[in-house]
Parts: structure tokens; sequence; C-alpha cells
């Protein structure tokens, strides 16, 4: 359970911490406190010079959680193709841990991609963020873009939406549409929340369209936008917030 203080001589005061999280500038902060903005552990806090403990209370501006706050971090990591998701390979493999070595936190990949697929990619440091993005019961949506083998046909978004029958059991596509098509291949963009491995692969090959290359542009709320391949950037508090909103914490 989070915790936090109030005791005069401990914690630190709550509009300093807004303004470490990046909020505005103290005075701003303190504005907000004022108005009845800010939530501590589910309760507004109106009080100048509140205490509270950074690294254990819940703090929420607006309703969004400050995840910086408490000095948890979620980056957005574009995984480059032939890249592992593990954060280390003790055959000497490449990994993403690689490219987040100059970070001091101890990170966690949420979920995974596999190594012929590239994009979007989260890590953060909060066991239950990473936990409640991959359970499925919380409905996470991701978003692919994939270039496949053929023409695809006009009837293949409601196959996808009714379900596609794999060995470990149906795979139902929330979201299809066509974005460009070729001689002998299209692009397509995919919307699902299952998180089995390789789904997308899979499910396109059954449904007669190989995958030639696949990136997942979009985790929730979460964009991949500029970021370029084998490089990440650290979510900001509003984004942050929405993540944590869309898994319920």
């Amino acid at each position: 359970m989070p915790r936090s203080s109030s005791a005069p001589e401990s914690g630190v005061r709550l509009q300093k911490v807004l303004a470490a999280a990046g909020v505005g500038s103290r005075r701003a902060c303190e504005e907000l406190i004022a108005a009845g903005r800010v939530e501590v552990d589910g309760q507004v806090v109106r009080e100048q010079g509140r205490r509270v403990d950074p690294t254990g209370a819940v703090i929420r501006v607006d309703g969004i959680r400050l995840a910086a706050a408490s000095g948890q971090v979620v980056l957005a990591l574009n995984k480059p193709r032939g890249m592992l998701s593990t954060m280390q390979d003790d055959r000497g493999r490449s990994c993403v841990g690689e490219l987040v070595a100059d970070r001091k936190e101890r990170l966690f990949h949420v979920g995974r991609l596999d190594a012929d697929t590239e994009g979007l990619l989260l890590l953060t440091n909060d066991g239950v963020l990473a936990q409640r993005l991959a359970h499925p019961s919380h409905g996470v949506p991701k978003t692919y873009l994939a270039r496949v083998e053929g023409v695809v046909a006009r009837d293949l978004g409601r196959r996808l939406r009714n379900g596609i029958e794999l060995e470990d059991g149906p795979v139902r596509v929330d979201r299809f549409r066509l974005v460009a098509s070729a001689p002998g291949e299209s692009l397509v963009e995919l919307v699902l929340h299952e998180g089995r491995n390789r789904v997308v692969r899979r499910t396109m090959a059954a449904a007669g369209h190989p995958v030639r290359s696949l990136v997942r542009t979009q985790i929730g709320p979460v964009r991949l936008g500029e970021t370029r391949p084998g490089r990440y950037r650290v979510l900001g508090t509003a984004e942050a917030g929405s993540l944590y909103r869309a898994v319920g914490l």
C-alpha cells in the first residue's frame, strides 16, 4: 500500500515534489494545491507546506498520476529489427538492455517483440505498472503496421474481427484497415489486445497473408512517434499519467 507522511519533521514539501516532477514552478504548484487540484493517496490536499514521502505517496494533479514524483519512470523505446527484447542475454546476443545502459533505474521490459519485429517497447522501473500492462485482463490495445504478402480481400477485416483459429485458440482483431497496396503485397494496420507469442505473424499467416515486415506503433495511449530505431524517450507527465489511467492505477 502506498505510504505518505504528513508529519512536520519528515518528508518533502508537496510543492517541491510537484516542481521536481516537472509540473511547474514552485509558485505554480502552490496555486494548484490551493485550487484543490492535487491529491495525495486519494485525498485532496489544500494546505501549503504539506510534507509527503515522494518514494511512496501516490500523487495526482487533475486526476493524472505523477510517476516522476515517486521516482518511477517509463521509457518508450524503438526496438530495432534483429535485437532481442530482453535486458540481457547469456549467449551474448544483442538485446535492448544495451540501449538503456545509461539508465540508473532497474528497468523491466513490458511484454516482448520477437527479434524480427521492430517498434515500440515500453520499459519501466514500476513493477506493478509492468504487470498490469502485460496482463490481458486490462485489455490494453496494441497497434501494428504490417507489410504482408498478397493483395488483401475486402472481407479480410471482417474475418479478423470475427476470429481466426490458431493452434492455441482463436484470436480476434479489434480493428483492421488497409493502408496501401502494391503488386504482390499490402500494408495493413491491426489493433489487438492479445499478448500471445508472435500473434500478429501467426494470425496473418493463417489468414493467407504471411508477414514480410512488422512494426508496433502504439501501446495504449503511447505512440512510437518520431523516436528513431535504437533510441528511447522518457514519457512526460501527461503521457505517463494516461498510461497509468489505462490500467487503473
